[in-house]
């Protein structure tokens, strides 16, 4: 396993933020639809927003920048399915619903409880707060648009930079997606953590940014990394003032 991260966190002048399992995640009515198909219903809320976090430990900690959208992408499917109680011999099926679910950005719809909070919290101790997302260069329209966050003056948290992989055409775990977080907020890796949901996307991205990870695990499914866990933005915000 790649670790990298300093043993003793220093206080940061900023707190990037990933923004799939930190602000969003998959819209529950999409996911039930889905499994309805093969004839499977979930009740529980939180069976179907826990299955996220538990599903991206599918992907390999040597995972390379491109790599996800290969059979990685289908472990992460199966183990999802699985989460959610989808019996063996309908996990074929139940993964192909869930893929054409999974292509479209609107999937990504349903708010993480208490993120909007945290995130306020956040930005109220004073660090400058950016967001580095794999996402398919909408994400900054429609965090502005549900009124989250925004670059400059809005109805959401103001922010220094939203950085889209769509955009600026370079995916995490490739660590040059952060240099353009950087380069805005004109600092060096050593001022800077980064919270994101996906260990071998977030953690290794940051660890070869030389940027210290902190890994957003509300539901304490992902186990032991060697790096900082949360459960929500607010424990990030306690964090910064902590060491401070």
């Amino acid at each position: 396993m790649l670790v990298a991260w300093s043993l003793v966190m220093t206080p940061p002048r900023a707190v990037l933020l990933d923004v799939g399992g930190v602000f969003l995640l998959p819209s529950r009515s999409h996911i039930r639809s889905a499994l309805s198909r093969v004839g499977h219903v979930v009740t529980d809320d939180d069976t179907i927003d826990r299955a996220h976090y538990e599903a991206v430990r599918a992907f390999p900690m040597d995972l390379q920048p491109g790599d996800w959208m290969g059979p990685y992408w289908n472990d992460y499917l199966d183990w999802y399915a699985r989460v959610v109680g989808v019996t063996d011999d309908r996990i074929p099926e139940a993964t192909e619903h869930l893929r054409n679910e999974y292509v479209t950005s609107q999937l990504w719809s349903h708010e993480v409880v208490g993120a909007r909070e945290g995130l306020a919290h956040l930005a109220g101790t004073g660090v400058s707060v950016g967001v580095v997302s794999n996402s398919d260069g909408t994400i900054e329209r429609r965090l502005r648009d549900l009124g989250i966050l925004q670059v400059g003056p809005g109805s959401g948290v103001e922010v220094v930079c939203v950085v889209d992989s769509g955009t600026v055409g370079v995916e995490k775990p490739d660590p040059r997606i952060f240099e353009f977080a950087l380069q805005t907020l004109a600092l060096e890796p050593d001022d800077v953590w980064y919270v994101g949901d996906t260990p071998a996307f977030d953690i290794v991205g940051a660890c070869r940014a030389r940027i210290d990870p902190i890994l957003m695990d509300p539901f304490a499914t992902n186990g032991d990394y060697g790096v900082p866990t949360v459960t929500s933005l607010t424990d990030v915000a306690h964090m910064v003032t902590g060491i401070s």
